[in-house]
């Protein structure tokens, strides 16, 4: 009976109740679509980094990451080995080995680069790089040959078939030179990268520098990345001396510190809807206050329940959020869909902006559950905190005085 009733009064006023449902699902439709634009940026970024540079989590020799030399490499013992391979959060270990050096050909001036040794099935399982490949092949156990990112192969002038010279130092200070021809190339998203990369054969690269049976590091490959600090603590309590394993948070503190930043500005935005939305439900409550405060006092004087007639209130406030919520939610999720489908391509300084931070100059949009699950609770929650206010006021409501007005 009570939510019949609270459901009936909700139209009493059809102009009121459809002004409040309107700017409740307006301010939560652009409180939905931002953050949607927000978080999905968010992920293509994180994805976008650390697969194309660090994993998840790596394991290393120790200090590898604050001085990155091959003479900080390291060659994991067996027992260890088998302790990480064998957890049941590790689906596997991917090994690389990489340095600096420089890179030259015939038709260019000589370019910086970074060298990655690689198991080219394993980078392409776990990685996607064979979706990367835009022409020729990845570098097959044994072969004697590199892929080169597009960006610096258009730079060095290279394409399938030339040959790169590499010029470096290896490990324990032994030269690390070589001529290589170029089998493939390959567009990476992350433009800094796809400016400087050269993978080639882990076996190739261990010859080339000396490392034989050496590593930078083993990116290992977690089940869920979303308990990654305490799998790292769990793995490093059994590792012996000498290797350390960091998660891509301490390789990439910068990251985090740019990303934080922004959403602490978007989080802003959200606070300013949020009062926009609060302000609205708070009229409306007022105005239903007023406006029947004579007919509040006729049903208490004639015994009606104060806490029932509270509650029928209190109900009328819920229902107005529940269907401007859903409103809301509704008019945000095919835009966040098509904009997931169809990420926005940036352009001029935007573009410049987006890859000087090594990411790709797109913004796609998440459809994350949890966005539309978490702000449209928010909004509850306000309104019904709101709410109260009408029930305060019935119960501080003298019938004799309301009915005199």
């Amino acid at each position: 009976m009570l939510f019949k009733m609270a459901w009936r009064n909700v139209w009493r006023n059809k102009r009121r109740s459809i002004i409040t449902m309107a700017s409740v699902s307006f301010a939560l439709f652009f409180a939905l679509v931002m953050r949607s634009m927000q978080l999905g940026t968010y992920d293509q970024a994180y994805s976008s980094v650390i697969n194309a540079t660090t994993g998840y989590l790596q394991w290393q020799g120790e200090g590898y990451w604050e001085k990155q030399s091959l003479e900080r490499s390291f060659s994991p013992n067996e027992e260890d080995l088998a302790k990480i391979e064998n957890h049941p959060e590790v689906i596997d270990l991917v090994p690389r080995l990489e340095s600096f050096a420089l890179l030259a050909s015939d038709h260019s001036d000589t370019r910086p680069g970074l060298i990655r040794g690689i198991e080219a099935d394993k980078e392409s399982l776990y990685f996607g790089l064979a979706d990367k490949i835009e022409s020729g092949h990845l570098p097959a156990k044994g072969e004697n040959g590199v892929v080169l990112a597009k960006k610096l192969a258009e730079n060095l002038g290279l394409s399938i078939g030339d040959t790169l010279v590499i010029i470096g130092q290896g490990y324990h200070g032994m030269s690390a030179n070589g001529k290589y021809p170029v089998i493939g190339l390959a567009k990476l998203p992350n433009p800094d990268a796809n400016k400087s990369t050269v993978f080639i054969g882990l076996e190739q690269m261990q010859e080339l520098t000396g490392a034989f049976g050496q590593y930078t590091g083993l990116v290992l490959i977690p089940k869920s990345t979303d308990k990654l600090a305490a799998l790292k603590t769990e793995l490093s309590a059994k590792l012996s001396e000498g290797s350390e394993i960091l998660t891509w948070r301490e390789m990439m503190p910068e990251l985090i510190q740019a990303m934080e930043a922004d959403s602490a500005g978007g989080l802003a935005i959200l606070f300013i809807l949020y009062l926009v939305i609060g302000f609205g439900i708070f009229g409306t409550i007022l105005m239903l206050s007023a406006e029947r405060r004579p007919e509040f006092g006729i049903l208490i004087s004639i015994g009606m329940n104060r806490a029932r007639l509270a509650v029928t209130t209190f109900m009328e406030t819920s229902f107005l959020s529940l269907l401007g919520i859903l409103l809301g939610s509704i008019l945000s999720l095919p835009i966040s869909w098509y904009y997931h489908l169809n990420p926005i391509q940036l352009s001029g300084e935007m573009e410049k902006m987006t890859e000087e931070y090594g990411m790709e100059p797109i913004i796609p949009f998440s459809v994350d559950p949890s966005i539309w699950l978490t702000h449209g609770l928010v909004v509850l929650v306000i309104s019904m905190i709101l709410g109260l206010y009408a029930v305060f006021s019935i119960y501080r409501l003298s019938p004799v005085k309301a009915m005199r007005r």
